[in-house]
């Protein structure tokens, strides 16, 4: 049996429970990393953590929906509580909003987009960069769109989002140079999710990368031995 890449290093995972977050969960567990999986949907955590024991790892699940802030606020220190330490952060969890004209987009939209997409990965960060920094290689990894530099017509709060994401994880990635932390973004392209088909409906999802193609990536960014920090890596 390969080496596990991630032995005993806990890892963090919002938008857990399908696409792109699912496939990471099962690669860190996988790798031998205890996953806390966050997700809003109890039931789809359950069977993630079924499939995670299936491959003989483990996991904690955390049914969080990532609007409520105070709710992430208290992350850190109930993390803290138990394990003193996080060594990985993915920042997976994200939602398209409307597609349509700016001014026809409401202010709820457009607040429910930006909170999901920036505002609660900073929050992420907040809460969690103390734990990071308690590890001897804390990694932090997002992800973005190439929607943050398209910016297509109609997709405007979320291009706006991914761009702000971009320049908050860098920002973060400077801030933490010094330190044992290493932050970075991975831009997926065209991959096989439902808010791809949401996006794209008349798209055939067997033409487009799924998304266990991406683990992969999202592995080699959370290792110690990763050294890029404040990177867009481009999966395509």
């Amino acid at each position: 049996m390969p080496e596990q890449r991630l032995k005993d290093r806990t890892a963090l995972v919002t938008g857990a429970s399908r696409g792109i977050g699912r496939a990471v969960s099962l690669a860190f567990a996988r790798e031998g990393a205890h996953v806390l999986a966050v997700a809003r949907s109890t039931g789809a955590l359950e069977e993630l953590d079924d499939e995670i024991q299936a491959l003989g790892g483990t996991a904690t699940l955390l049914r969080l929906n990532l609007s409520h802030g105070p709710k992430v606020d208290a992350l850190g220190p109930t993390l803290f509580d138990r394990w003193q330490k996080l060594d990985i952060l993915v920042g997976n969890a994200g939602v398209l909003g409307p597609l349509s004209p700016l001014g026809h987009v409401s202010e709820k939209d457009w607040n429910d987009v930006l909170n999901i997409n920036v505002t609660a990965n900073w929050r992420l960060i907040r809460t969690l960069d103390p734990l990071l920094r308690k590890s001897d290689a804390g990694r932090a990894i997002f992800v973005t769109s190439g929607a943050a530099k398209k910016c297509r017509a109609y997709w405007g709060p979320y291009s706006v989002s991914k761009a702000a994401l971009e320049a908050l994880v860098r920002t973060y990635a400077s801030e933490v140079e010094n330190t044992p932390v290493r932050a970075n973004l991975v831009n997926p392209g065209p991959v096989a999710t439902a808010m791809r088909a949401k996006a794209m409906p008349g798209e055939d999802p067997a033409t487009i990368p799924q998304p266990d193609d991406l683990a992969e990536t999202f592995v080699r960014l959370a290792l110690p031995t990763c050294t890029d920090t404040g990177k867009v890596f481009d999966f395509q």
